[in-house]
């Protein structure tokens, strides 16, 4: 057998490995990103919604009653019935080409696009999970440090922090940290509420869209998810976060206060929730001559069940049955470039001193 020069060459000049014949492999050091969304199920069937519902209704940041008492009720009552609604609901907005929720698709594709935005960072990976659902957080993690990620930067995707959104999905990511036996560095976003790029790009999509309607709105609705009022009162900020996102953009907009109204949807149990609530709201307005709104849920940075259909279907219906005349829907930033311009500057901003530029 002969072995050209070039080839004798790269053999003698190769740098000995440092690591002992018997030792495991160790990929090149990389730093991860990690986009992080509410969750999904895998399908609309029953036994796919009540896994999903199961893991999301017993998580403890969102219902924090007493185990023994809220899980035979959720297990024996809630979730021998509400798989099987929540699955129509799901139905009606699933993407049947992909076949998985619009969230899955929109997420995914917030994710490739970031990835673009660091090609010419080979270091960093872009991965994105759910924390409810897959891919989950998990799963997600052992991939990155499987690749060489020792340094982590974890995004929850909540413009407005909540201990049920924000503080629930970081803690899943610390859950699977706990045990990893070479734990990398971590790093975790907090909200952006109030970030100038997130209020300009959140007044230009509003812009953009009440431009293409044919009729001029009495009232924009900013519909921000619930959480039970204990919760402010008990020092969760995201009431605070909703306020004045909601006063920064109508700033942002030029418009006066009565222009805007902040409103809360998806109520669930028995317990006093922020108010006003959003069915309650669309169904009083026309009674007030208010007839022609538009609604915009910038909790979401991705459309989901709660937009789709709770706002842009059911609640079109509760407004128009009540005697509303015109109904918008302003979509979410989803994965429009300029939302992924603003992505891209938050990653970089938290990734400062672990970049070489």
């Amino acid at each position: 057998m002969t072995v050209d020069v070039a080839s004798r060459e790269a053999v003698s000049t190769a740098a000995p490995s440092p690591l002992p014949p018997d030792h495991p492999p160790i990929a090149p050091a990389r730093i991860g990103v990690v986009l992080i969304n509410l969750g999904t199920p895998d399908a609309t069937d029953y036994w796919s919604m009540r896994r999903y519902l199961s893991e999301f209704l017993s998580d403890r940041r969102v219902i924090d009653y007493s185990p023994w008492l809220w899980q035979p009720l959720l297990q024996l009552v809630i979730l021998s019935k509400r798989p099987f609604s929540k699955g129509k609901e799901y139905a009606a907005i699933w993407n049947k080409e992909l076949d998985e929720s619009p969230l899955k698709t929109i997420t995914r594709s917030q994710a490739q696009k970031l990835a673009l935005r660091f090609a010419r960072d080979p270091e960093v990976v872009v991965d994105w999970a759910m924390r409810y659902g897959n891919p989950s957080i998990p799963s997600v993690l052992e991939r990155l440090v499987a690749r060489g990620c020792r340094k982590l930067l974890l995004m929850a995707l909540y413009p407005q922090y909540a201990s049920p959104t924000t503080a629930t999905a970081y803690d899943r990511a610390f859950d699977a940290l706990k045990r990893m036996k070479w734990q990398p560095a971590v790093r975790t976003m907090g909200p952006y509420h109030d970030h100038p790029s997130y209020v300009r790009l959140l007044a230009k999509s509003i812009r953009e869209h009440l431009a293409g309607l044919d009729f001029e709105p009495q009232l924009l609705l900013m519909s921000y998810h619930g959480v039970p009022k204990r919760f402010l009162l008990e020092g969760d900020p995201y009431h605070c976060h909703c306020q004045k996102t909601s006063r920064l953009v109508r700033e942002e907009l030029g418009w006066p206060p009565e222009r805007v109204m902040v409103v809360f949807q998806s109520r669930f149990g028995r317990e006093e929730w922020l108010k006003p609530y959003l069915d309650e709201t669309l169904a009083e307005l026309p009674k007030r001559g208010i007839t022609r709104i538009a609604v915009i849920s910038p909790a979401f940075v991705a459309d989901c069940l709660e937009t789709l259909e709770e706002i842009a279907e059911a609640g079109r219906e509760t407004f128009l049955h009540a005697g509303g005349e015109k109904f918008a829907y302003v979509p979410c930033l989803n994965d429009r470039d300029d939302h992924i311009d603003l992505l891209e500057e938050l990653a970089r901003r938290e990734l400062s001193g672990w970049l070489a530029r």
